[in-house]
Order: C-alpha cells, then sequence, then structure tokens
C-alpha cells in the first residue's frame, strides 16, 4: 500500500477511536498529498455524488463482495449531449448543420427563397425553431446524405477544426467536461467497457469523440440515416440516404443496447428525460447497477436548465431520481471546474 495512504488511513483511525499516536509524523501537508494522490475524481468536490459513485466502484470490483461483478459483465452507457459535452444553446450537431447549409448554398441557390434554409441563411434561428421538427430533419437531411460515409467522416473532422461556439467562443470539442473525462477514465481502470449511447448522429460522434472520450468507435451509439451499399466498379462505398433508419432516444435506447451490446449495463449516465429509459434498463440490471443523472445547476460557468427547457429537458428523469434514490449531480456544487480548458 501507498505509504501516504497509509498515513490517511491511520489519521483516520486515530480520530474514528479517539486516540492519537504521538508519535505519528503525518503532517496536514502529507495528508492533502495523500488525498490528491489516490483521487481518482480530482476535479470533483468532497460530495455525496461523487462518494456514491466511488463506493459503488469499491463495491462491485471486489472479489470479496457480494455485489462483486465479472469484468465481463461491467458494461457502462453513457448518454454525450450534455452528458458529456455541452448541448446549449441547441445540439452540437446542429450548428454543423447550419454551417454546412451556409457553405453549400451557393450551390443551392433556390434556399433563400424557401423554408428552413432561408432562415439558416439569415440567421433566423426564431423561424429555424417554428418549422419545428420537420424543419430540423430537413436540415439534417440536406447536410448529412447524399454522400459517402467517407465523405461525411472527413467533412465532419473539417468542421472540428476551426468551428467555435457562439458564445463560449472555444472550439466544440473543448466544450467537454472535465470531471466526466475523469469518471470515464476511473470505470476503465476498473475494467468497465465504455460505451457512448446518443440521440446524436453515431457517425457525425465517430467523427471525432473517439480521441476525445477514448472510447472506440464500435462503442459509440447513435442515431443514424439509411445506408447503401454499392460495388461502384470495384471500388465499393457506403452512401448516405437523405432518410432516418433509428432514432436513439427514450426507448431507442435500450433498444439500441440490446442490439449491438447485448447485455444490459450496470452503470448508466445521463441528463434528460430522454435517457430515462437507458437508466430504468440499467436499473432492472440483476447486477448491482448504478443510474448517475447530471442536473444543469450553473447558470454562470454553464447553463442552468431542467424542465422547462428546450434542449435536454430534465423532469420526469428527475422525479424518478428522486423517488429511486438514483445519484444526481449537482454541477454547481459538485464539480470545481466545467471544461478541461480551465485547468490551465
Amino acid at each position: 500500500m501507498n505509504s501516504k495512504i497509509l498515513i490517511v488511513l491511520i489519521i483516520v483511525l486515530q480520530f474514528t477511536f479517539g486516540c492519537k499516536n504521538e508519535n505519528s509524523e503525518a503532517t496536514e501537508v502529507e495528508i492533502e498529498e495523500a488525498i490528491t494522490e489516490s483521487d481518482p475524481l480530482p476535479s470533483w468536490n468532497a460530495v455525496d455524488s461523487k462518494k456514491a459513485i466511488i463506493d459503488y466502484v469499491e463495491d462491485v470490483t471486489n472479489p470479496e463482495s457480494a455485489n462483486f461483478i465479472p469484468i465481463e459483465d461491467r458494461i457502462a452507457t453513457f448518454d454525450n449531449d450534455g452528458n458529456l459535452w455541452s448541448e446549449q444553446p441547441a445540439y452540437f450537431q446542429l450548428f454543423f448543420a447550419i454551417d454546412r447549409i451556409k457553405a453549400m448554398a451557393s450551390d443551392n441557390p433556390e434556399w433563400k427563397d424557401k423554408q428552413p434554409y432561408k432562415a439558416v441563411l439569415e440567421d433566423d434561428m426564431k423561424s429555424l425553431m417554428d418549422t419545428g421538427m420537420k424543419g430540423i430533419v430537413e436540415i439534417i437531411m440536406a447536410t448529412h446524405a447524399g454522400v459517402t460515409v467517407e465523405e461525411f467522416d472527413s467533412t465532419v473532422k473539417d468542421w472540428v477544426k476551426t468551428a467555435k461556439h457562439p458564445s463560449k467562443n472555444v472550439g466544440y470539442n473543448e466544450l467537454v467536461y472535465q470531471p466526466m473525462l475523469e469518471l470515464l477514465e476511473y470505470l476503465r481502470t476498473n475494467n468497465f467497457k465504455t460505451y457512448i449511447v446518443s440521440g446524436g448522429g453515431v457517425d457525425f460522434m465517430r467523427a471525432f469523440v473517439t480521441e476525445i472520450y477514448g472510447i472506440p468507435t464500435e462503442q459509440i451509439i447513435g442515431s443514424r440515416v439509411k445506408t447503401e451499399y454499392d460495388y461502384n466498379n470495384g471500388n465499393p462505398i457506403i452512401k448516405r440516404l437523405p432518410e432516418l433508419d433509428f432514432i436513439d432516444d427514450k426507448e431507442g435506447k435500450p433498444l439500441n443496447i440490446q442490439k449491438i451490446i447485448g447485455k444490459k449495463p450496470v452503470f448508466s449516465s445521463g441528463n434528460s428525460d430522454g435517457d430515462l429509459q437507458m437508466l430504468q434498463w440499467t436499473d432492472s440490471n440483476k447486477y448491482k447497477s448504478f443510474q448517475l443523472y447530471l442536473h444543469h445547476t450553473d447558470a454562470d460557468r454553464e447553463w442552468a436548465y431542467d424542465r422547462e427547457s428546450h434542449v435536454g429537458k430534465l423532469d420526469k428523469g428527475l422525479d424518478e431520481a428522486i423517488e429511486k434514490g438514483w445519484t444526481v449531480i449537482d454541477m454547481k456544487n459538485d464539480w470545481k471546474v466545467i471544461y478541461p480548458f480551465q485547468l490551465q
């Protein structure tokens, strides 16, 4: 055992039994260093959510515990938008689609007089939102289909290199949550297999989040458009079609988990009502499970929203989390920093 960790244990025992060892040479600095060295979630404050996570992991990975989970069954699933990175004032994938409409406008002159394209080209978000889901889907199809999977992947990668968030003025790939990056790594260190299960487009995420999260592309699950295979005179291609194939949201999440992973998660994390069914599915596991909700409560460092939000609405999920005793992260009070660049 690390000597500094041993010092901490000794001090804890001393205070527990009310008997201070006068020969102990441990200083407050040594104790603080030991705690920092052994802390798997350093960007988290010493709060209930952090303790609950660590207690759970230590319990289910202990071979002597009645709650021990074999390594092959340690499946952890994470929503992406609003859970691993920000999602306000709109999903990042929508910003990608908006930028693509503008880039493609010269080849489609009719768009300047046709909604929802007209709203996009005039930066009229209200009119765009007024077109509803039909308008959003039309924009997504116009910018996400009609190309090969390789072409789409390349386009997303190029966009990420230069695109900036409209209010944070940093790259979208910088708006990931440092505390959640630490949680992903902590779980993997303890032999959990981590998956993204998101309502976002699977190929959009696969283009660049693997590097950010350390999650292989085959462990990224999301919504998808229909595709078709073409032998293409000896140069096979897979082409993206302008039609939705599967929406990985709400009940779609456990359905996709079963179809692609084939096992119930034992650890599941989300931030909205769209994740509720995934957490319920995890809660039904025969093994001891852990359900984690991220509650956006920090209007200063990020955004504060829940029951009335047009993006990432957390209403029924929050009620069920309270009722069932699931762990809820209070972003404002539980996290020391939000984004990695705040560590500098």
